[in-house]
Formats: C-alpha cells, sequence, structure tokens
C-alpha cells in the first residue's frame, strides 16, 4: 500500500509556471516585498522505508503573523525528522541564528505542523503536527501537541493527543491513495484550544483544552459509523459569540461532499453532520474562517469529476450559523494558460473582514503543484478579484511546491491589519530543497466601496 506521494506524483519533467498577475485590477490591492529565504536543504527523497526512510530536504512550512507584523515560520527537517520554527521581527529579521527545534524526536518523522498564536495573548504559541509512530495498526501516525509562553523562544515536551493504533492525521481518498497532514488546530482568547484530526481509516476526533495548553480532554469521536465513508480534511472555525464549526470531506465516493457540524457548548457535543450542498464533483480541501459580524465562510477545490480529475476554487458562505449556504461560485477562474488544475485552497481574514484565499496551482493533474494563486474579496464574499500568481511562489531552480507529504497545509496568514505572510517550499530531486517566505500588505487605499469587480460575483 503507498501513499499519495508516491504513487500519483513521479515528476517526469519541468514545467515552469509564469508569475503574472491574471487581472490588472488585482495586481494593485497588495504591496508584496521581497521574500525571505528560511531554510534550504538537499533533495534526497529515497524509497519509502517507514523511519528508515533516506530522506534530506526541507518541506512542510506553516506560518503565523501578529498585529505588529511580526512571523513565525515553521517546518520540517525530513534529514532530522523534526519540526523547527524561526521567529522574525517585522522588517524581516531573523530572531535567532538557529531555529527552535520543536518535536525532538530523530527516531521518528514529524510531518505538517500547524502554528497558532493565543488572540489577545500573542506571547503564546501553540503546534499541532503528526508524528509517525507505528503503535500496532497497519499504518504509523499520532498526533502530537507543543506550546510555548515565551514567544517561541521555547517549547513545552511534546504530548501525544491522540494514542491510537489508527494512523492519526491521514486523509484517506482510496485504499491505496492519502494526504498526511489531516488534521486542525485553533484557539480562544479565553485560553481555550480546539483540535480536529482523522485517521486512515476515517474517524474524524476531537480533543479540547481549557487551560491554554497544559491538558487536552480524551478524544472524543465526531464522525464515522460503520456505514459513512472515511472523514478527510478536518477545518475549524469559531465565531465572536463562542460557536464552534468543524467541516471536512470524505474518501471512498467519487462525488464526495463538504459536510459540516457544529457546537454551542464549546466543543462539549456536536450537531449532527450533513453536507453543505450536494454535487455531482468531488468536494476536498475544505477551509473555514468567521468574521466579526458572524458569517462562516467556506472555500473547497471541486472537481470536475472523481477526486483526480481538474479541480477549481469555490467559496460560499453561511450568515444562518451554518444552517444554509450561498450556492457555491468559482473564484479561480481565469486560471493561467499553464494550470491545469486548482486545489487545496487557504483562508484567512484581516480585522476588516477582508477576505483572503490563496491555493495551488498544478501544471499537470498528476504532477506537484508549482506557484500558488490568490484571490480577495473587500465586501466579505460577495465579490472576489480576479485571480493572481502570487509573486516570487514558485521556485525558480525549477522544484516543485511541497508537502511531499501531502497537500493538506496552512500556507496562508493575515493579521488585523491587512499584513500577509504566505509560505512554501520546493524541491528538485537530488539537487535542493528549500522553505521561503512572502509578506504583503493590502494597499492603505483599498476599502469595501474600492472592490474589483469580478465574475465570481455571480453563482456559477
Amino acid at each position: 500500500m503507498k501513499e499519495w506521494v508516491q504513487q500519483s506524483l513521479h515528476v517526469m519533467a519541468i514545467c515552469l509556471l509564469p508569475s503574472f498577475a491574471l487581472g490588472a485590477d488585482a495586481s494593485p490591492l497588495i504591496a508584496w516585498h521581497s521574500r525571505i529565504d528560511i531554510a534550504s536543504g538537499r533533495g534526497e527523497r529515497g524509497p519509502w522505508q517507514q523511519n528508515e526512510s533516506r530522506y534530506d530536504y526541507v518541506d512542510d512550512p506553516t506560518v503565523a503573523i501578529r498585529d505588529d507584523g511580526s512571523v513565525l515560520v515553521a517546518w520540517v527537517d525530513e534529514a532530522r525528522k523534526d519540526v523547527f520554527i524561526q521567529r522574525l521581527s517585522a522588517n524581516g529579521t531573523k530572531q535567532s541564528d538557529q531555529p527552535v527545534n520543536i518535536s525532538r524526536s530523530p527516531a521518528t518523522f514529524s510531518w505538517l505542523p500547524r502554528v497558532v498564536l493565543m488572540p489577545q495573548t500573542p506571547e503564546y504559541v501553540y503546534m499541532l503536527w503528526q508524528e509517525i509512530i507505528f503503535s500496532g495498526g497497519s499504518h504509523g501516525g499520532e498526533i502530537f501537541f507543543a506550546r510555548s509562553q515565551d514567544g517561541g523562544i521555547s517549547f513545552s515536551q511534546p504530548i501525544n493527543l491522540s494514542n491510537s493504533v489508527g494512523g492519526d492525521g491521514k486523509g484517506r481518498i482510496n485504499k491505496s491513495t492519502w494526504h498526511n497532514g489531516s488534521l486542525d488546530l485553533i484557539a480562544s482568547a479565553d485560553g481555550t484550544l480546539y483540535a480536529a484530526w482523522t485517521e486512515y481509516d476515517g474517524q474524524l476526533w476531537f480533543s479540547r483544552s481549557t487551560d491554554y495548553g497544559e491538558t487536552f480532554s480524551a478524544p472524543q469521536l465526531v464522525a464515522r459509523d460503520k456505514d459513512s465513508p472515511p472523514a478527510r480534511a478536518p477545518a475549524l472555525a469559531l465565531a465572536p459569540d463562542g460557536t464552534l464549526y468543524l467541516a471536512w470531506t470524505v474518501g471512498e465516493n467519487n462525488a464526495a461532499d463538504i459536510h459540516i457540524s457544529v457546537s454551542s457548548d464549546h466543543g462539549i457535543t456536536f450537531s449532527r453532520p450533513r453536507p453543505v450542498a450536494q454535487t455531482k464533483g468531488y468536494s476536498d480541501a475544505p477551509k473555514l474562517a468567521t468574521d466579526r459580524s458572524g458569517v462562516l465562510h467556506l472555500v473547497f477545490a471541486e472537481s470536475s469529476g472523481g477526486p483526480f480529475e481538474r479541480y477549481q476554487i469555490h467559496y460560499t458562505r453561511s450568515t444562518d450559523r451554518a444552517r444554509t449556504f450561498e450556492p457555491s461560485r468559482v473564484i479561480s477562474k481565469p486560471a493561467p494558460r499553464s494550470t491545469r488544475s486548482q486545489g487545496f485552497p487557504d483562508l484567512s481574514l484581516d480585522g476588516r473582514g477582508t477576505l483572503y484565499v490563496i491555493w495551488e496551482l498544478f501544471p499537470n493533474l498528476r504532477e506537484h503543484p508549482r506557484g500558488l494563486g490568490m484571490a480577495i474579496s473587500l465586501d466579505a464574499g460577495r465579490n472576489f478579484t480576479p485571480p493572481i500568481v502570487i509573486p516570487g511562489s514558485s521556485d525558480p531552480m525549477g522544484g516543485w511546491n511541497g508537502s511531499f507529504q501531502g497537500l493538506l497545509m496552512q500556507k496562508l496568514a493575515v493579521n488585523n491589519a491587512g499584513m500577509l505572510a504566505i509560505v512554501n517550499s520546493s524541491l528538485k530531486e537530488n539537487e535542493r530543497s528549500r522553505v521561503w517566505l512572502m509578506r504583503g500588505q493590502l494597499s492603505p487605499g483599498d476599502t469595501r466601496q474600492g472592490t474589483a469587480r469580478s465574475t465570481s460575483s455571480l453563482a456559477q
């Protein structure tokens, strides 16, 4: 049985993706800074031999940004099998000579971290990731957590939240195809943290901490009985009134839909899962966010057929606490001529309610992505700008986007002032690998009244 990254992405050729804006109205919205190299390594990626695999490259970046503009970037060094984090000041200066090792487990691979800041208490930094521990089941994987109370200078000893044999962190499409990184984490200003993840057989688990990450509840099964398909790619969001949303998709179904469940008691209980919308295509990789008025925003990738067909990025929203959603519409058109598919979106909001959506650009349906696309809504999701290719998001040396463990990632962060932090990684096999940071700022003159016209304002 082979993982997704081993069975379907054998790179046959380098296909360069041009970095050009697709709409003249879109590109002036963001003032971009020079990109910053975070980490580099070799490009060795040998055959999968569990934790004895010969891997020597950097990958799996994730990012958070504070309101003062300072940034935290975490990633994985595959040669050392650990998660590392680097702090950067608002002007992009690295705050330490050496990154901090968070996972500290050189015998087992650590993959696909998430970094989260505690709202209003930015010195509290939280990390969730997948540790490839084989606990007796057919697949390796446990969900690990660590926290920092000094802004990321040091971290607590990691703790295992899942403690199972199920292969936690795997988001299954079918028995031989899955993405690692099927997990999510969010934090509330009152010190509560919420974590969700799936395991290979498809159970969706949830756990919470009410003491700033000191302890967590026993995992609670949210979805999958014996007759339902395997859950995959969970996403969490928290509304200002405390309503908690949990969305996911499923595998083993060529017409899978996004499902959602709601908790009104801070994660103690969840509503019965139900589909957001039922479509003929495969709906994948949902991301959620809520704005200050309580509107729930959802982006996801929708294929033209099953899970291995061409995708586009869809957006929808709910104004009634996920009871109903607007008809979804495509926000990734027009796509670059050299791009065949767009998938695995990420979503974030600033303090004014501006929505930022990024996604992976695939030059070929059977190869890794190269470069990132982006669209913005200045009016709470009513309209979106034409999409652009994010400047500097592709590797000029010809590497493909990471992660090579699976593309369920968190590559985007936005603060209240509209400062953006975006990360990417690349691998050119047997040559080199790198992780880098892109920063930008919403132009001061852009307001909701200045929303760029886009065809995505109509349901499609």
